[in-house]
């Protein structure tokens, strides 16, 4: 029977040197928020526990300071394995000041890992992160100076590369569920995301470690679901109460996240018309009915709330890394969870589906790109980000659409009468002569026979085996002054070069009911596998 314990008794479970495992995702879904907050008081009353290895495949935080960030004290962490350090920024300033050793490895990669952990393998093969700065010749996934052994390895098996992602020893994990009842089992029905909490407990029990779940109430035994149960309680060791515990950080609690109820589709937000507007306006005409897509962070999320504004929603089947299959996922700080979805899945299930080629269309930011379709989103400026699921949906959708601003920094662009007007642009260049980090490879991505495509507001290219090709403008738009004179290469200018889409620019409907009539359907996926289109290598 696993034993009711505070949040501090909890933290003080934590021995200086351990390795301690979190579960949970991004703002707030299923993050053990007030274990951790727990840890970050004892360290800054005791100085203890000292020394911490902080596992967790998913970035943790508000943004600010909550989540990962109560424990971004120099001396309590020794090094952070994450999939992102954008949930919690202070973990990236004391790994850019050499204060703590920092990995950020593929999302899908660690949550698939915890698997292989929990069945005492050695660790996970796989070709994700292959060409990408995860690769050993590449970085290894550092964001660091080297000082202890690497935690990813190339490695050759039956002739062909892939790469060994490491297991670790884990002490104590940390994780979050609903309702726990006297036995310590766990049901998770308020929640936004499933996680991988079952192969966390599963991995850590392996290891001879503690785990403690937090959650919001207690049940009498025998009176939870049994078929609702994440988490057995033969694995929970210790059960920490926090009644005020909220879905997400922003979110006290959604019906419509925890699958309770749909909402209307006049109930989603709609966005002003701005330049965000229109790149996801412009990556929505790729679409497909029947496509399964993914949506990534940032602009891609504004699909969602595109296609239901256009009312094809239900036209294709939009998912997100975390689980969620079919609705529409959500944007800002609650990007993870979903509404009106059609499924929900605990993460590495969702990330096998990835690699083994499911999405038709995925839709992702960029930070960075250069002349040979690399693209940056893990490490830019002065902040460091980790890729998240970014490398194993990038490297093994059929499409790829990358969206963001022409440029970064302060703008003033207007969309109006179908037309864009850039009254001032952003300082700071995104199209560069080498990215600072490969996020994705473009030239891999051309060998793997991907079609990839760069939305901007103002221009759209395609990436070819020569490199990126200029295949769109905006009306009113220079393409001297605006594009090319914003790029630090000159990309192939189609000899076809067309105008964007008016509609783009405007109020009102762009039409995209009718454009998907007129493409058709997808073919049926056995038919694609039959004849070759798209198979992943």
């Amino acid at each position: 029977m696993a034993r009711v314990i505070s949040a501090e008794q909890a933290a003080a479970l934590l021995q200086s040197g351990d390795t301690l495992l979190i579960g949970g995702s991004g703002g707030g879904h299923a993050v053990p928020d007030r274990l951790m907050r727990a840890v970050g008081d004892r360290y800054r009353e005791t100085g203890l526990p000292a020394g911490l290895s902080a596992l967790h495949p998913v970035g943790l935080g508000d943004g600010i300071s909550k989540g990962a960030g109560y424990l971004a004290q120099e001396g309590l962490l020794a090094r952070v394995i994450s999939g992102t350090y954008v949930n919690s920024p202070a973990i990236s300033d004391l790994v850019q000041a050499g204060a703590i050793e920092g990995w950020t490895l593929p999302q899908g990669a660690l949550s698939q890992l915890m698997r292989e952990m929990a069945a005492g393998r050695p660790g996970l093969i796989t070709k994700t992160g292959l060409h990408t700065f995860v690769d050993p010749r590449l970085g290894a996934g550092r964001q660091s100076e080297p000082r202890t052994a690497e935690v990813v390895e190339r490695v050759e098996f039956q002739g062909e590369d892939y790469l060994f992602y490491k297991s670790f020893h884990v002490d104590v994990c940390f994780l979050r569920g609903t309702t726990a009842d006297e036995d310590g089992n766990v049901t998770m029905e308020q929640e936004a995301i499933f996680g991988e909490m079952l192969s966390e407990a599963q991995a850590t029990r392996r290891c001879g470690g503690i785990v403690v779940v937090q959650v919001r109430r207690m049940a009498q035994r025998g009176t939870l679901p049994a078929k609702q149960v994440k988490i057995p309680g033969i694995l929970v060791d210790y059960i920490v109460v926090e009644p005020d515990q909220l879905q997400t950080y922003l979110t006290p609690y959604s019906p419509a996240y925890a699958g309770e109820l749909r909402i209307p589709a006049s109930d989603m937000p709609r966005l002003p018309l701005d330049a965000r507007k229109v790149i996801a306006r412009r990556a929505a005409q790729e679409l497909v009915t029947g496509a399964v897509c993914n949506l990534g962070s940032g602009i891609s999320t504004g699909i969602a709330s595109i296609a239901a504004e256009e009312g094809v929603l239900d036209a294709v089947c939009l998912t997100n890394e975390q689980g969620l299959i079919g609705g529409a996922p959500a944007a800002g700080g609650d990007a993870g969870a979903a509404t009106n979805y059609a499924a929900l899945v605990d993460q590495p299930y969702q990330f096998d589906f990835y690699d083994g080629g499911g999405l038709d269309l995925a839709f992702l930011s960029f930070a960075e790109i250069d002349a040979r379709g690399n693209v940056n989103v893990s490490r830019f400026g002065k902040r460091i980000i980790g890729p998240g699921g970014f490398i194993n949906i990038s490297q093994n959708a059929r499409t790829v659409v990358y969206s963001g601003t022409f440029t970064a920094g302060a703008s003033r662009l207007v969309c109006a009468g179908g037309r864009l007007r850039i009254e001032q642009d952003g300082p700071h260049r995104k199209f560069v002569r080498e990215v600072r980090q490969i996020t994705y490879s473009g030239p891999y991505g051309v060998q793997c026979g991907q079609r990839v495509v760069y939305v901007t507001e103002r221009a759209v290219f395609e990436l070819s085996a020569e490199g990126l090709v200029l295949i769109e403008i905006a009306p009113g738009v220079d393409l001297e002054r605006d594009v090319l004179a914003h790029m630090d290469f000159k990309p192939i200018v189609s000899g076809s070069l067309r105008t964007m889409d008016a509609a783009l620019f405007d109020e009102g409907s762009i039409g995209l009911a009718s454009s998907l009539a007129e493409k058709g359907p997808l073919a049926p996926r056995s038919v694609r596998i039959a004849t070759g289109q798209g198979v992943p290598t």
